[in-house]
Protein backbone atom coordinates (compact mmCIF):
# COMPACT_ATOMS: atom_id res chain seq x y z
CA UNK A 1 0.00 0.00 0.00
CA UNK A 2 1.48 3.57 -0.60
CA UNK A 3 2.22 5.34 2.27
CA UNK A 4 0.31 8.47 2.97
CA UNK A 5 3.06 10.68 2.05
CA UNK A 6 0.62 13.56 0.77
CA UNK A 7 0.97 14.65 4.58
CA UNK A 8 3.41 17.44 4.18
CA UNK A 9 4.23 17.88 8.16
CA UNK A 10 7.10 16.04 9.47
CA UNK A 11 5.54 13.05 10.73
CA UNK A 12 6.95 9.60 10.71
CA UNK A 13 4.98 6.99 8.60
CA UNK A 14 5.89 3.16 9.34
CA UNK A 15 7.34 1.29 6.33
CA UNK A 16 10.00 -1.51 5.87
CA UNK A 17 12.61 -1.12 3.21
CA UNK A 18 16.15 -2.01 3.14
CA UNK A 19 18.95 -0.35 2.42
CA UNK A 20 22.39 -0.94 1.41
CA UNK A 21 25.63 0.83 2.32
CA UNK A 22 26.49 4.85 0.81
CA UNK A 23 29.36 5.09 -1.01
CA UNK A 24 30.51 8.16 -2.31
CA UNK A 25 29.91 9.72 -6.06
CA UNK A 26 32.22 11.15 -8.06
CA UNK A 27 34.22 14.58 -7.89
CA UNK A 28 32.15 17.17 -6.86
CA UNK A 29 33.51 19.64 -9.71
CA UNK A 30 30.98 21.49 -11.37
CA UNK A 31 31.32 19.96 -14.44
CA UNK A 32 29.42 16.27 -14.16
CA UNK A 33 29.45 14.94 -17.49
CA UNK A 34 32.08 12.46 -16.91
CA UNK A 35 30.37 10.84 -14.13
CA UNK A 36 30.39 7.13 -13.56
CA UNK A 37 28.29 6.50 -10.16
CA UNK A 38 24.52 7.46 -10.27
CA UNK A 39 23.52 7.23 -6.48
CA UNK A 40 19.65 6.83 -6.40
CA UNK A 41 17.49 6.61 -3.28
CA UNK A 42 13.80 5.89 -3.36
CA UNK A 43 11.10 4.46 -0.58
CA UNK A 44 8.94 2.41 -2.65
CA UNK A 45 7.79 -1.52 -2.14
CA UNK A 46 9.82 -3.55 -4.82
CA UNK A 47 6.50 -5.06 -5.51
CA UNK A 48 4.69 -1.76 -5.79
CA UNK A 49 3.60 0.47 -9.13
CA UNK A 50 6.28 3.25 -8.71
CA UNK A 51 8.85 0.04 -7.62
CA UNK A 52 8.29 -2.40 -10.71
CA UNK A 53 8.19 0.81 -13.17
CA UNK A 54 11.38 2.53 -11.34
CA UNK A 55 13.35 -0.78 -11.60
CA UNK A 56 12.96 -1.45 -15.18
CA UNK A 57 13.71 2.46 -15.59
CA UNK A 58 17.50 1.32 -13.72
CA UNK A 59 17.81 -0.96 -16.64
CA UNK A 60 17.17 1.17 -19.23
CA UNK A 61 19.51 3.42 -17.54
CA UNK A 62 22.43 1.38 -17.36
CA UNK A 63 21.56 0.45 -20.72
CA UNK A 64 22.17 3.52 -22.17
CA UNK A 65 25.05 4.51 -19.87
CA UNK A 66 27.40 1.59 -20.38
CA UNK A 67 30.21 1.78 -18.00
CA UNK A 68 27.86 4.12 -15.55
CA UNK A 69 27.15 1.94 -11.78
CA UNK A 70 23.75 2.54 -10.22
CA UNK A 71 24.12 2.61 -6.51
CA UNK A 72 20.30 2.34 -6.01
CA UNK A 73 19.24 2.07 -2.23
CA UNK A 74 15.71 1.65 -0.97
CA UNK A 75 15.15 3.76 2.27
CA UNK A 76 12.34 3.93 4.66
CA UNK A 77 9.92 6.92 4.35
CA UNK A 78 10.69 7.92 7.39
CA UNK A 79 14.83 7.91 6.85
CA UNK A 80 14.30 10.31 4.15
CA UNK A 81 11.16 12.65 5.86
CA UNK A 82 13.20 13.24 9.40
CA UNK A 83 16.98 13.55 8.29
CA UNK A 84 16.32 14.94 4.13
CA UNK A 85 18.14 18.47 4.73
CA UNK A 86 20.99 16.86 6.72
CA UNK A 87 21.16 13.70 4.70
CA UNK A 88 21.80 15.48 1.17
CA UNK A 89 23.80 18.61 2.18
CA UNK A 90 26.37 15.51 3.38
CA UNK A 91 28.72 13.50 0.87
CA UNK A 92 27.33 10.48 1.79
CA UNK A 93 23.84 11.91 0.10
CA UNK A 94 22.55 10.80 -3.24
CA UNK A 95 22.36 12.31 -6.53
CA UNK A 96 18.58 11.69 -7.26
CA UNK A 97 15.93 11.12 -4.65
CA UNK A 98 12.02 10.14 -4.02
CA UNK A 99 11.20 12.90 -1.84
CA UNK A 100 7.65 14.20 -0.54
CA UNK A 101 6.19 17.00 -1.96
CA UNK A 102 4.72 20.75 -0.45
CA UNK A 103 5.63 23.57 1.37
CA UNK A 104 7.34 21.97 4.30
CA UNK A 105 8.83 19.13 2.27
CA UNK A 106 10.33 20.12 -0.99
CA UNK A 107 9.58 23.81 -0.69
CA UNK A 108 11.71 23.87 2.78
CA UNK A 109 14.26 22.12 1.22
CA UNK A 110 14.35 24.74 -2.19
CA UNK A 111 13.96 27.67 0.27
CA UNK A 112 17.34 26.39 2.05
CA UNK A 113 19.25 25.67 -1.66
CA UNK A 114 18.76 22.33 -0.92
CA UNK A 115 18.06 21.35 -4.05
CA UNK A 116 18.60 21.86 -7.95
CA UNK A 117 16.55 24.28 -9.98
CA UNK A 118 15.25 22.04 -12.82
CA UNK A 119 13.68 24.43 -15.23
CA UNK A 120 16.06 24.64 -17.83
CA UNK A 121 16.04 20.86 -18.18
CA UNK A 122 11.90 20.63 -17.51
CA UNK A 123 12.00 23.04 -20.60
CA UNK A 124 14.73 21.43 -22.29
CA UNK A 125 13.40 17.52 -22.18
CA UNK A 126 9.70 18.64 -22.15
CA UNK A 127 8.76 17.90 -18.95
CA UNK A 128 6.55 21.23 -18.75
CA UNK A 129 4.32 19.90 -22.02
CA UNK A 130 4.01 16.49 -19.92
CA UNK A 131 2.33 17.37 -16.89
CA UNK A 132 -1.13 19.46 -15.91
CA UNK A 133 -0.82 23.10 -14.51
CA UNK A 134 -2.12 21.27 -11.22
CA UNK A 135 0.52 18.90 -11.69
CA UNK A 136 3.03 21.35 -11.98
CA UNK A 137 2.00 23.19 -8.91
CA UNK A 138 4.14 20.25 -6.66
CA UNK A 139 6.81 20.84 -8.74
CA UNK A 140 7.63 24.43 -8.22
CA UNK A 141 8.60 26.43 -5.54
CA UNK A 142 8.80 30.43 -4.80
CA UNK A 143 11.97 31.38 -3.11
CA UNK A 144 10.05 31.44 -0.10
CA UNK A 145 8.62 27.62 -0.38
CA UNK A 146 5.49 27.82 -1.56
CA UNK A 147 4.57 25.38 -3.91
CA UNK A 148 2.92 27.10 -6.80
CA UNK A 149 4.99 29.42 -8.91
CA UNK A 150 8.43 29.80 -9.05
CA UNK A 151 11.36 27.27 -10.43
CA UNK A 152 11.05 23.55 -10.62
CA UNK A 153 12.60 21.75 -8.35
CA UNK A 154 11.20 18.47 -8.16
CA UNK A 155 9.54 16.14 -11.30
CA UNK A 156 6.73 13.97 -10.21
CA UNK A 157 5.84 11.09 -12.68
CA UNK A 158 3.17 9.56 -11.48
CA UNK A 159 -0.20 10.58 -9.31
CA UNK A 160 -2.58 10.34 -6.73
CA UNK A 161 -6.19 11.33 -6.05
CA UNK A 162 -8.97 10.52 -3.13
CA UNK A 163 -11.95 8.75 -4.65
CA UNK A 164 -14.92 6.57 -3.90
CA UNK A 165 -14.64 3.03 -3.33
CA UNK A 166 -17.70 0.86 -3.22
CA UNK A 167 -18.59 -2.63 -2.55
CA UNK A 168 -20.22 -4.31 -5.32
CA UNK A 169 -21.87 -6.91 -3.72
CA UNK A 170 -23.46 -5.27 -1.66
CA UNK A 171 -24.70 -2.59 -3.30
CA UNK A 172 -26.31 -5.30 -5.54
CA UNK A 173 -27.83 -7.02 -2.61
CA UNK A 174 -29.19 -3.64 -1.16
CA UNK A 175 -30.64 -2.20 -4.61
CA UNK A 176 -28.34 0.71 -4.53
CA UNK A 177 -26.93 2.01 -7.87
CA UNK A 178 -24.16 3.72 -8.35
CA UNK A 179 -24.70 7.32 -7.15
CA UNK A 180 -23.39 10.09 -9.75
CA UNK A 181 -24.90 13.48 -7.50
CA UNK A 182 -25.06 14.55 -4.50
CA UNK A 183 -28.54 13.76 -3.87
CA UNK A 184 -28.14 9.96 -5.24
CA UNK A 185 -25.36 9.99 -3.04
CA UNK A 186 -27.12 10.80 0.27
CA UNK A 187 -30.48 8.56 -1.00
CA UNK A 188 -27.85 5.70 -1.37
CA UNK A 189 -26.51 6.13 2.25
CA UNK A 190 -30.44 6.52 3.28
CA UNK A 191 -30.61 3.24 1.86
CA UNK A 192 -28.10 1.28 3.90
CA UNK A 193 -29.05 3.47 7.01
CA UNK A 194 -32.45 1.88 6.58
CA UNK A 195 -31.07 -1.34 6.66
CA UNK A 196 -29.11 -1.24 9.36
CA UNK A 197 -25.83 -0.72 7.71
CA UNK A 198 -23.40 2.14 8.37
CA UNK A 199 -22.58 3.17 4.54
CA UNK A 200 -19.23 5.27 5.06
CA UNK A 201 -16.28 3.86 6.52
CA UNK A 202 -14.00 6.44 7.86
CA UNK A 203 -11.39 7.06 10.51
CA UNK A 204 -11.09 9.68 12.72
CA UNK A 205 -7.64 8.83 14.34
CA UNK A 206 -5.81 9.40 10.85
CA UNK A 207 -6.15 10.91 7.84
CA UNK A 208 -9.39 9.86 6.57
CA UNK A 209 -12.48 11.94 8.71
CA UNK A 210 -10.17 15.18 7.36
CA UNK A 211 -9.94 14.22 4.12
CA UNK A 212 -14.09 13.56 3.43
CA UNK A 213 -14.53 16.77 5.46
CA UNK A 214 -11.89 18.38 2.60
CA UNK A 215 -14.08 16.55 -0.75
CA UNK A 216 -17.56 17.93 1.08
CA UNK A 217 -15.85 21.10 1.12
CA UNK A 218 -14.51 20.99 -2.12
CA UNK A 219 -17.81 20.50 -3.46
CA UNK A 220 -18.79 23.94 -2.98
CA UNK A 221 -15.45 25.29 -3.76
CA UNK A 222 -14.13 26.94 -7.01
CA UNK A 223 -10.20 27.27 -7.93
CA UNK A 224 -9.78 30.58 -6.23
CA UNK A 225 -10.63 29.05 -2.44
CA UNK A 226 -7.98 26.55 -3.65
CA UNK A 227 -5.45 29.15 -4.55
CA UNK A 228 -6.29 31.00 -1.50
CA UNK A 229 -6.22 28.12 1.11
CA UNK A 230 -3.51 26.24 -0.01
CA UNK A 231 -1.58 29.11 -1.67
CA UNK A 232 -2.24 31.81 0.00
CA UNK A 233 -3.60 34.16 -2.86
CA UNK A 234 -6.02 35.96 -0.04
CA UNK A 235 -7.32 35.10 3.54
CA UNK A 236 -9.24 32.41 4.14
CA UNK A 237 -12.71 32.63 5.83
CA UNK A 238 -13.32 29.63 8.24
CA UNK A 239 -16.56 30.44 9.59
CA UNK A 240 -17.93 31.26 5.53
CA UNK A 241 -18.72 28.57 2.73
CA UNK A 242 -17.20 26.35 1.37
CA UNK A 243 -15.30 25.13 4.68
CA UNK A 244 -18.28 25.89 6.59
CA UNK A 245 -20.33 23.58 4.42
CA UNK A 246 -18.01 21.11 4.66
CA UNK A 247 -18.51 20.74 8.81
CA UNK A 248 -21.62 21.48 9.10
CA UNK A 249 -22.18 18.55 6.37
CA UNK A 250 -19.83 15.96 8.17
CA UNK A 251 -21.42 16.64 11.47
CA UNK A 252 -25.07 15.99 9.94
CA UNK A 253 -23.83 12.88 8.61
CA UNK A 254 -22.66 11.58 11.91
CA UNK A 255 -26.14 12.75 12.93
CA UNK A 256 -28.03 10.69 10.13
CA UNK A 257 -25.70 7.78 11.04
CA UNK A 258 -23.71 7.67 7.79
CA UNK A 259 -20.83 7.84 9.35
CA UNK A 260 -20.21 5.87 12.43
CA UNK A 261 -19.80 7.42 16.10
CA UNK A 262 -17.14 5.00 16.95
CA UNK A 263 -15.29 5.69 13.65
CA UNK A 264 -13.72 9.12 15.85
CA UNK A 265 -11.15 6.52 17.55
CA UNK A 266 -10.26 4.20 14.04
CA UNK A 267 -7.04 4.84 11.97
CA UNK A 268 -7.16 4.06 8.60
CA UNK A 269 -5.49 0.40 8.98
CA UNK A 270 -9.03 -0.46 10.64
CA UNK A 271 -11.40 1.48 7.72
CA UNK A 272 -9.61 -0.36 4.52
CA UNK A 273 -9.53 -3.69 6.92
CA UNK A 274 -12.78 -3.36 7.34
CA UNK A 275 -13.49 -2.46 3.32
CA UNK A 276 -11.19 -5.66 2.02
CA UNK A 277 -13.71 -7.68 4.70
CA UNK A 278 -16.78 -6.73 2.97
CA UNK A 279 -18.08 -5.06 6.01
CA UNK A 280 -18.26 -1.67 4.87
CA UNK A 281 -20.11 -0.32 1.57
CA UNK A 282 -18.15 2.93 1.19
CA UNK A 283 -15.16 4.45 1.79
CA UNK A 284 -13.78 8.02 0.66
CA UNK A 285 -10.00 7.61 0.05
CA UNK A 286 -6.60 7.79 -2.22
CA UNK A 287 -5.54 5.73 -4.98
CA UNK A 288 -2.67 4.64 -2.95
CA UNK A 289 -5.47 1.95 -1.69
CA UNK A 290 -6.13 0.44 -4.60
CA UNK A 291 -2.95 -2.18 -5.10
CA UNK A 292 -4.18 -3.28 -1.82
CA UNK A 293 -7.82 -4.00 -2.52
CA UNK A 294 -6.78 -5.60 -5.88
CA UNK A 295 -4.02 -8.05 -4.11
CA UNK A 296 -6.41 -8.36 -1.02
CA UNK A 297 -10.33 -8.24 -1.44
CA UNK A 298 -12.94 -11.29 -2.48
CA UNK A 299 -15.90 -9.19 -3.01
CA UNK A 300 -16.50 -7.17 -6.05
CA UNK A 301 -15.72 -4.14 -5.68
CA UNK A 302 -15.10 -0.66 -8.03
CA UNK A 303 -14.38 3.02 -7.52
CA UNK A 304 -16.21 6.35 -8.82
CA UNK A 305 -15.50 9.96 -8.70
CA UNK A 306 -17.11 11.41 -5.47
CA UNK A 307 -20.51 12.87 -6.94
CA UNK A 308 -20.63 15.86 -8.28
CA UNK A 309 -17.36 17.05 -7.39
CA UNK A 310 -14.89 18.90 -9.88
CA UNK A 311 -12.19 19.42 -7.68
CA UNK A 312 -10.83 16.29 -5.75
CA UNK A 313 -8.07 16.34 -3.17
CA UNK A 314 -5.14 15.09 -5.15
CA UNK A 315 -2.25 15.79 -6.80
CA UNK A 316 1.12 14.64 -8.21
CA UNK A 317 2.85 11.60 -6.69
CA UNK A 318 6.18 12.43 -4.82
CA UNK A 319 9.11 14.23 -6.66
CA UNK A 320 12.15 13.11 -7.98
CA UNK A 321 14.80 16.03 -6.86
CA UNK A 322 18.24 16.81 -7.23
CA UNK A 323 20.47 17.30 -4.52
CA UNK A 324 22.27 20.57 -4.77
CA UNK A 325 25.29 18.87 -3.87
CA UNK A 326 24.64 15.92 -6.36
CA UNK A 327 28.16 15.10 -8.35
CA UNK A 328 26.08 13.90 -11.46
CA UNK A 329 23.32 16.17 -11.76
CA UNK A 330 23.37 14.96 -15.89
CA UNK A 331 22.60 11.54 -15.03
CA UNK A 332 20.18 12.34 -12.83
CA UNK A 333 18.43 14.02 -15.22
CA UNK A 334 18.45 11.01 -17.43
CA UNK A 335 16.87 8.84 -15.20
CA UNK A 336 14.33 11.13 -14.70
CA UNK A 337 13.64 11.91 -18.06
CA UNK A 338 13.47 7.71 -18.33
CA UNK A 339 10.68 7.48 -16.06
CA UNK A 340 8.35 9.93 -17.97
CA UNK A 341 8.76 7.72 -20.98
CA UNK A 342 5.55 6.18 -22.57
CA UNK A 343 6.86 1.91 -21.80
CA UNK A 344 7.85 3.06 -18.01
CA UNK A 345 4.10 5.45 -17.45
CA UNK A 346 2.55 2.38 -18.84
CA UNK A 347 4.45 -0.12 -16.69
CA UNK A 348 3.09 2.25 -13.82
CA UNK A 349 -0.45 2.07 -14.98
CA UNK A 350 -0.26 -1.35 -15.54
CA UNK A 351 0.50 -2.47 -11.94
CA UNK A 352 -1.90 -0.61 -10.22
CA UNK A 353 -0.19 2.87 -10.46
CA UNK A 354 -1.65 6.49 -11.75
CA UNK A 355 1.07 7.18 -14.62
CA UNK A 356 0.98 11.63 -15.36
CA UNK A 357 1.88 11.18 -18.98
CA UNK A 358 0.27 7.20 -20.05
CA UNK A 359 -1.89 6.29 -22.59
CA UNK A 360 -5.04 4.63 -20.78
CA UNK A 361 -5.70 2.36 -23.86
CA UNK A 362 -2.28 0.90 -23.08
CA UNK A 363 -3.79 -0.65 -19.93
CA UNK A 364 -4.97 -4.06 -19.64
CA UNK A 365 -7.47 -4.03 -16.72
CA UNK A 366 -10.59 -2.28 -17.60
CA UNK A 367 -10.70 -1.34 -13.27
CA UNK A 368 -7.10 -0.11 -13.63
CA UNK A 369 -8.46 1.85 -16.81
CA UNK A 370 -11.26 3.83 -15.05
CA UNK A 371 -9.24 4.38 -12.16
CA UNK A 372 -6.24 6.29 -14.43
CA UNK A 373 -9.49 7.85 -16.36
CA UNK A 374 -10.75 9.03 -13.63
CA UNK A 375 -7.56 10.60 -12.48
CA UNK A 376 -7.10 11.99 -16.26
CA UNK A 377 -10.43 13.80 -16.42
CA UNK A 378 -9.94 15.39 -12.52
CA UNK A 379 -6.38 16.30 -13.90
CA UNK A 380 -7.03 17.76 -17.01
CA UNK A 381 -9.87 19.70 -15.15
CA UNK A 382 -7.54 21.63 -13.22
CA UNK A 383 -9.15 19.58 -10.91
CA UNK A 384 -6.57 18.59 -8.33
CA UNK A 385 -6.94 20.30 -4.86
CA UNK A 386 -4.06 18.78 -3.28
CA UNK A 387 -4.72 17.72 0.59
CA UNK A 388 -6.09 19.41 3.57
CA UNK A 389 -3.30 19.76 6.18
CA UNK A 390 -0.74 21.27 3.09
CA UNK A 391 -0.82 24.32 4.02
CA UNK A 392 1.72 25.06 7.10
CA UNK A 393 3.77 22.07 8.98
CA UNK A 394 1.57 21.04 11.82
CA UNK A 395 -1.23 20.82 10.27
CA UNK A 396 -2.66 17.25 10.00
CA UNK A 397 -2.71 16.76 13.94
CA UNK A 398 -4.25 19.99 13.97
CA UNK A 399 -6.86 18.51 11.69
CA UNK A 400 -7.31 15.09 13.00
CA UNK A 401 -7.63 16.25 16.67
CA UNK A 402 -10.72 18.45 15.19
CA UNK A 403 -12.60 15.91 13.13
CA UNK A 404 -12.34 13.40 15.57
CA UNK A 405 -14.13 16.13 18.17
CA UNK A 406 -16.52 16.22 15.16
CA UNK A 407 -17.56 12.83 15.17
CA UNK A 408 -17.39 11.84 19.15
CA UNK A 409 -19.48 15.41 19.20
CA UNK A 410 -17.49 16.86 21.70
CA UNK A 411 -17.33 20.00 19.37
CA UNK A 412 -19.86 21.40 17.48
CA UNK A 413 -18.74 22.13 13.28
CA UNK A 414 -18.39 25.84 14.14
CA UNK A 415 -15.92 25.38 17.51
CA UNK A 416 -14.19 22.43 15.06
CA UNK A 417 -13.50 25.66 12.13
CA UNK A 418 -12.24 28.00 15.12
CA UNK A 419 -9.90 25.15 16.40
CA UNK A 420 -8.71 24.78 12.61
CA UNK A 421 -8.54 28.31 12.11
CA UNK A 422 -6.03 29.48 14.25
CA UNK A 423 -3.17 27.48 13.39
CA UNK A 424 -3.66 27.76 9.82
CA UNK A 425 -3.53 31.53 10.24
CA UNK A 426 0.07 31.35 12.32
CA UNK A 427 1.14 28.84 9.93
CA UNK A 428 0.87 31.16 6.97
CA UNK A 429 1.86 34.11 9.03
CA UNK A 430 5.30 32.19 9.71
CA UNK A 431 5.81 31.43 6.41
CA UNK A 432 4.63 34.61 4.51
CA UNK A 433 5.74 37.11 7.47
CA UNK A 434 1.85 38.29 6.61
Amino acid sequence: MQRFRRIVVAIALAATATTTVAACGDDDSGDDSGATTLKLWHYEGESSAMGVGWDRAIEIFKTEHPGVEVRFERKAFEQIQQNAGMIINSSEGPDIMEYNKGNATAGLLSSQGLLTDLSDEASKRGWADKLSPSLQTTARYSDKGVMGSGNWFGVPNYGEYVTVYYNKDLFDRNGVTVPTTMAELTAAMDTFVGKGITPLGTAGAEYPAGQLFYQLALSKADRQFVDNYQLYKNPVDFRADPLKYGADTFADWVRRGYVAKDSASLKAEDMGTAFIAGKTPMIVSGSWWYGRFKAEMKANWDTFLFPGNTLNAGSSGNLWVVPTSSKAKSLAYDFIDITLRPEIQDLIGNNGGIPVAGDPAKISDPKDRRLIGDFNTVSKQDGLAFYPDWPVPGYYDVLVGGFQSLINGSKSPDQVLDTIAKPYADGVKEITGK
